[in-house]
């Protein structure tokens, strides 16, 4: 077992009325920390989606555990083949390459605090998924970026038959 440790020199603050929020209804995202403001640590954003919306794709992340907080509403999530549905205060974590996805659960908004450990420089994927948005860039294009953020999508038919 190889232990990680981070290196950086000062506490990271960050206001909320000061951190970048890309996107709006029905899926927004604020960034809070970048793995570079935590010498590697951790990356944090936090996601709030409309009733019903949509948060991520199935995907893996091969060289990351994520986390999920619910801090608001209901969402369900996707480990493996199993999907889970979560409320205020439940706490889910993903390890390294198992496929994962989530959305705010039917008739429900979701309020998500996210942590990706050890952290990847993740800012620019999210304004990337702004861009292809507004079209700027076209979604096929996330393929291009998959190694770069750790981030590589997958099909999953447990979560296809309940999120179309």
């Amino acid at each position: 077992m190889s232990l990680f440790v981070p290196r950086f020199d000062d506490t990271v603050v960050v206001r909320d009325a000061e951190a970048e929020v890309v996107g709006q209804a029905p899926t927004g995202v604020k960034l809070l920390a970048d793995s570079s403001a935590s010498g590697g640590a951790l990356s944090t954003v936090r996601v709030t989606l409309a009733e019903g919306a949509d948060g991520a794709r199935p995907h893996v992340h091969h060289n990351s555990a994520e986390m999920f907080f619910l801090l608001d509403g209901a969402a369900e999530f996707l480990s493996g083949d199993d999907v889970v549905t979560a409320g205020p205060g439940d706490l889910i974590i993903v390890p390294p390459d198992r496929s994962h996805a989530f959305a705010a659960a039917p008739g429900s908004p979701a309020d998500i605090l996210i942590v990706i450990a050890p952290g990847v420089e993740r800012f620019e994927y999210f304004r990337h998924l702004q861009r292809i948005r507004l079209g700027e860039v076209t979604p096929e294009s996330l393929l291009e970026v998959q190694e770069l953020y750790d981030n590589h999508f997958l099909r999953s038919d447990a979560w296809d038959g309940r999120h179309r």
